[in-house]
């Protein structure tokens, strides 16, 4: 390849990958976010999502063959100022975002005709990133059918979501919109809705989630509003026997995905 080698952390397109790891607003302007490390941009690109632009440190990018005459390689100070993180396999992409409306979140046909109930995971106004990577990362080995974000305090590709979610982001299923749309939505395909909450509630077991079915999740600081206590078909806890009197969102989560996975008899 013709070698395209940056050397200044000044340059335009280093400032615009720095601004994109940092403002969710411009991810947003501009339909572009930021992927770190070669596992995670393969996830990418396996997942039908569209790469940009590539940026090697200088010593990994002359070591390998698959280097394209578009790719850029740049010096290990540079790398350093756009790293998000600290070892990142010395490979970053720009990617372009997709759509994440609920019009575009396909459940597969069989499940409409309830021979194979879909299983969605809805999160209202999740706020860490950490929280929302960790619950993709279960989700996709969980083998969910989509996960719905509603009215969210942070967005989809932020990088400590990238990162939390080793990958999940790109390959779970994800919409993203208001708790009022998602409702209707679940009503329409006649997809129960479980919400998790300890209040008025029995334990997450007893409850059939062979059907299709929705689990619900809030925040950990206030839980879930009233209108989603209202639109549900059941209300579920996890039993606390210790002295706490809750678990991170993420591991509720999970636990509460494996449940139906344990029910509807899928091997793992």
């Amino acid at each position: 390849m013709e070698e395209t080698i940056i050397t200044s952390v000044q340059n335009a397109k280093i400032k615009h990958v720095v601004a994109l790891q940092q403002k969710s607003s411009l991810r947003r302007e501009e339909g572009l976010f930021v992927v770190e490390g070669q596992r995670e941009i393969e996830h990418c690109k396996a997942c039908g999502y569209e790469v940009v632009e590539t940026f090697w440190r200088k010593d990994e990018g002359e070591r390998r063959k698959d280097i394209s005459s578009s790719d850029i390689l740049v010096t290990s100070q540079v790398y350093e100022k756009m790293a998000y993180r600290g070892s990142t396999e010395g490979v970053i992409a720009v990617v372009k975002c997709k759509e994440h409306s609920l019009s575009s979140l396909l459940l597969p046909p069989s499940s409409f005709l309830q021979k194979q109930a879909p299983l969605v995971v809805v999160l209202e106004s999740v706020e860490k990133p950490g929280n929302l990577g960790a619950i993709l990362r279960s989700a996709e080995a969980a083998g969910i059918d989509a996960l719905i974000v509603c009215d969210p305090l942070t967005d989809m590709y932020n990088p400590n979501v990238i990162r939390a979610s080793i990958g999940g982001v790109f390959c779970v299923p994800t919409a993203v919109c208001s708790s009022q749309e998602c409702i209707a939505f679940l009503k329409e395909h006649g997809i129960k809705i479980l919400t998790a909450q300890l209040q008025d509630s029995y334990e997450y077991y007893d409850y059939d989630m062979t059907q299709g079915t929705a689990i619900v999740m809030g925040t950990e600081s206030t839980g879930l509003t009233n209108q989603w206590r209202e639109a549900a078909d059941a209300h579920i806890r996890i039993p606390m026997l210790g002295r706490l009197d809750s678990l991170n969102v993420s591991v509720s989560a999970a636990i509460l995905m494996y449940e139906a996975v344990r029910q509807r008899n899928v091997k793992m």
